[in-house]
């Protein structure tokens, strides 16, 4: 197969395709699953002048119908990676097998716990509570962990871990910021006062964390310095950070004055998160295109054959669209402010 043919065939689109699906899949993800790993998070603990119980219970509430199914998108996602990009997906795997390993005890964590709160005598819901809590918080820093560790190229240095260690934080923070603009839309009353306030500090600090990522990666990687700086293409790309500052401040100065009159704009705070998650994807998606492994492997390289992705691409035409109907029919099933869950 001569160049030209691999340059415009199938051998080059459908990579460029799969791509774009398995981006779409986590980004999807970090939207979905992260605002209810935010919730979980954000879970309040009983003190010795309070109890947060009937608080805890709302929140879980609010995320109770759709949790699980959000999962799915991390499955359609990894699931992707293994069979468009298998040279990828064996490289990162190897690489990220501890932090895998334990993302996935979180998420079994939060399952196990989130039907046995419900379940279990009354003096056990706080410890379940405790757990559900625990899980998502692993989840969260172990996938914050992996992302550090991917954007650093999987080195095996001291710089390296403490990058990855500052992306899990950034990863939980933002995770809690979403997740408590959740609460803001969703709920009312004192906890959508106190979703608020966690909202504006947890919000602050991902403002923070993306600060950070986005100075130190550039400097430590020339080819990311290259693509952002060193072209006249520069005040175009400058758009998406000073974007995503203004919708930081936006953010900030709606939720200050939570709760609203009659609590129409409450879908603002959040809406306006997926829109800051966005400008980030679009940022890294920028930084690392074509390469699917960072300076080592291109989509090109670690692509299946033409022919297979040719016959799955027909089934994700498929499978895809069902998906995303799924989602939007059961978020409108279920809009509006949380109500308490019921098990008969």
């Amino acid at each position: 197969m001569n160049t030209l043919t691999v340059l415009t065939g199938p051998a080059f689109w459908l990579p460029v395709v799969f791509i774009g699906l398995m981006a779409l899949a986590f980004f999807m993800y970090a939207i979905l699953d992260g605002y209810d790993l935010g919730v979980g998070i954000l879970l309040p603990y009983n003190t010795p002048n309070d109890n947060y119980e009937a608080q805890r219970d709302t929140m879980i509430a609010s995320i109770g119908p759709f949790w699980d199914a959000n999962e799915t998108w991390l499955v359609l996602g990894v699931g992707i990676l293994l069979i468009a990009f298998p040279a990828a997906h064996s490289f990162i795997l190897m690489q990220l097998y501890l932090p895998v390993t334990l993302m996935l005890a979180g998420l079994i964590l939060r399952g196990v716990a989130f039907d046995f709160r419900t379940k279990a005598a009354e003096d056990h819901k706080n410890l379940w509570d405790s757990v559900f809590k625990g899980g998502s918080l692993l989840a969260t820093m172990a996938q914050g962990y992996m992302l550090g560790a991917f954007v650093m190229g999987f080195e095996q240095t001291l710089a390296a871990y403490i990058f990855a260690g500052i992306s899990a934080i950034c990863v939980t923070a933002g995770y809690s910021f979403i997740g408590a603009t959740w609460l803001v839309m969703k709920t009312e009353g004192p906890l959508q006062m106190r979703a608020a306030k966690w909202a504006r500090l947890s919000g602050w600090l991902t403002a923070l964390g993306i600060t950070a990522v986005s100075i130190i990666n550039p400097l430590i990687n020339p080819a990311i310095f290259a693509k952002w700086f060193g072209s006249s293409a520069v005040i175009v790309l400058l758009i998406i950070p000073v974007l995503c500052g203004g919708l930081f401040i936006l953010v900030d100065r709606h939720l200050k004055q939570v709760p609203h009159t009659h609590d129409h704009n409450c879908w603002i705070p959040f809406a306006t998160t997926v829109a800051i998650f966005m400008l980030c994807f679009m940022g890294l998606a920028y930084s690392f295109f074509p390469f699917i492994v960072p300076g080592q492997l291109t989509i090109w390289q670690a692509a299946s054959a033409p022919e297979s992705l040719l016959f799955i691409f027909y089934g994700v035409i498929v499978v895809l669209p069902t998906i995303l109907i799924y989602t939007a029919f059961s978020y409108r099933v279920f809009w509006g402010k949380a109500t308490l869950l019921k098990y008969y």
